[in-house]
């Protein structure tokens, strides 16, 4: 494994953002169960959030994370915790597990852009998943709304639904896709457009998470999730 540095300092600036956190957790958990992977986990936030949406329809979860730094955030995260679901760690990519035994579902949290080639990570972690397991991508929205931030935290791309779903490989079908936070995006725009700032404050994180997200979550139903700054697709691994 090659020694890898994670290159954004977002994480701790968005940790403020509670109310999207919960927003998508609700969203993509329904699809969680059995022996789970998170691709990506960071410092372990998010892993302790999905959980708690999930309680009882996990029995196993491993956090894949490549940044030595991070890695150790992430098992002081878990430090303490009383569970009786095993959490493992291990420091890689996806090429450093095997495929034996495999997972009931795989998850790319805002990981998926990082990766320089996301059709080969996408076809390798599909042959991870067992028969009729789920993975599941929740990535920024549209190239047209990438900036500097993007940038500088090592994005290589935003996608959208379409470009999801053509890294589709055979063993995989797409059961669900949609856009979420759809006045966020309207935020985003005006970053683009205006402000062109690397890096959102504290303060404007505060007023995205605590005024944007209530009215998206009108707002994304009203669009039948059509529009929004962020994308999810879920897929089944089919009987092969």
């Amino acid at each position: 494994m090659k020694p890898f540095k994670y290159q954004g300092e977002e994480l701790d600036l968005f940790s403020l953002a509670v109310n999207w956190k919960q927003y998508w957790a609700a969203l993509v958990s329904p699809y969680i169960n059995g022996r789970v992977l998170e691709v990506g986990a960071g410092e372990g936030n998010n892993s302790r959030l999905v959980q708690s949406y999930c309680q009882g329809r996990f029995s196993g979860w491993t956090c894949l994370e490549p940044d030595s730094i991070l890695m150790d955030r992430l098992k002081q995260t878990f430090t303490g915790e009383q569970s009786s679901t095993t959490v493992d760690f291990v420091q890689g990519t996806i090429t450093d597990l095997s495929a034996d035994p495999g997972y009931d579902t795989v998850l790319y949290i805002d990981v998926l852009e990082h990766i320089a080639d996301d059709v080969t990570e996408i076809a390798t972690a599909a042959e991870l998943l067992n028969e009729n397991g789920y993975m599941i991508v929740l990535s920024p929205a549209h190239n047209f709304l990438y900036t500097e931030f993007d940038r500088g935290i090592g994005h290589f791309r935003r996608y959208t639904v379409n470009s999801l779903i053509d890294l589709t490989p055979e063993s995989l079908k797409p059961v669900r896709s949609r856009y979420v936070d759809s006045a966020g995006m309207i935020v985003s725009l005006a970053n683009r457009l205006l402000l062109r700032q690397s890096l959102p404050t504290t303060t404007q994180i505060k007023i995205w998470d605590n005024i944007f997200i209530p009215v998206s979550r009108v707002l994304d139903v009203l669009s039948f999730g059509k529009l929004g700054k962020s994308v999810i697709v879920v897929w089944r691994k089919l009987h092969v």
